[in-house]
Parts: C-alpha cells; sequence; structure tokens
C-alpha cells in the first residue's frame, strides 16, 4: 500500500480541496448545512493555504487537515487546533488520516505550540478512535451541545501535549 505525501497546501490546491471538502460532506462530522451552490471559496481571509497540510497518494489530493489558532489572543499563541480534516472515500483505510494527524503535531511543533486540540462529534466514533490512538485525550465533552437531525449530539473536546 503506497504512503501518502503530506505537504502544505499551495494556492493551486484550492480547487481539489473545495472538492474534497463537499464531496465528503457528512452529518456524521459536520454541524454546518450540506454544501449547496454557488459554494464557497474554500480559502478565505481566515484560512489560506498555509493553514492546510495536504495528503496525496500517487498524486493525487486525497486529504486535508486544517491547522489554525483557536484564538487571536497573545496568551493562546502556544495552542493549535485542528480546525477540519477530510479523506477521500477511495483513499480510507490507506493511513491517510492519520498521516495527516501525525504531520499537524509536527508542523504545530515547528510552529512553537505546546498543544494541539480538536473538537469531534460525540456520535463520530472512528474519529474519536483514531485521535485516541494518537495520544489525543478527552478534556471535557459540552453535552447535547448540537441539534443534528432530531438528535442532540455532544461536542468532545480532546487535546494532547506536543
Amino acid at each position: 500500500m503506497p504512503v501518502p505525501h503530506i505537504r502544505v497546501a499551495t494556492p493551486d490546491d484550492e480547487g481539489a480541496l473545495g472538492l474534497l471538502d463537499r464531496v465528503t460532506w457528512s452529518p456524521l462530522h459536520s454541524v454546518q448545512e450540506r454544501p449547496r451552490q454557488p459554494y464557497e471559496p474554500f480559502y478565505n481571509e481566515r484560512y489560506g493555504p498555509r493553514d492546510h497540510l495536504v495528503a496525496e497518494l500517487a498524486g493525487t489530493v486525497v486529504g486535508y487537515v486544517r491547522l489554525g489558532r483557536p484564538s487571536l489572543l497573545a496568551c493562546h499563541t502556544h495552542v493549535r487546533q485542528i480546525q477540519g480534516l477530510a479523506v477521500a472515500e477511495e483513499a480510507r483505510g490507506a493511513g491517510v488520516a492519520r498521516a495527516l494527524l501525525r504531520a499537524a503535531q509536527d508542523e504545530a511543533r515547528r510552529r512553537g505550540a505546546r498543544r494541539l486540540t480538536l473538537r469531534v462529534l460525540g456520535h463520530n466514533t472512528p474519529a474519536r478512535k483514531l485521535y485516541e490512538s494518537e495520544g489525543f485525550v478527552v478534556e471535557g465533552i459540552l453535552a447535547e451541545e448540537f441539534l443534528l437531525d432530531g438528535t442532540y449530539v455532544d461536542d468532545v473536546l480532546m487535546g494532547c501535549r506536543l
């Protein structure tokens, strides 16, 4: 099985990342409505190429992770947060998400972070198991934080030290 190549996104990746984001949308991991045309640009004033690591298999973009700051406060600069992760259906099971998580940890360290955090929906068991296997621990649960399709869903806060 080929190993995913992980790199920092470029401006040329915007179309592929936007498409990947739309086709991987699922109520399992998203609290936003299903994307509809006209689609918002993938890059915006808050998130640009530098905020994304891209996974490629055989030269094709098959995943990304968005690595951001949880706030703009000076006292919060030692923390980075995973604010999005997607893997193409055809690349699932190939270690892409795990490679992206490890690369995000390395990149967060390189940017001076001491902690990496994320939020995951309580019903997203596969993602939670993956995060736990990569050293993330549950640091808090916002019970019934979201009402999705008539069901209340917990928002699980996870983090790890770098």
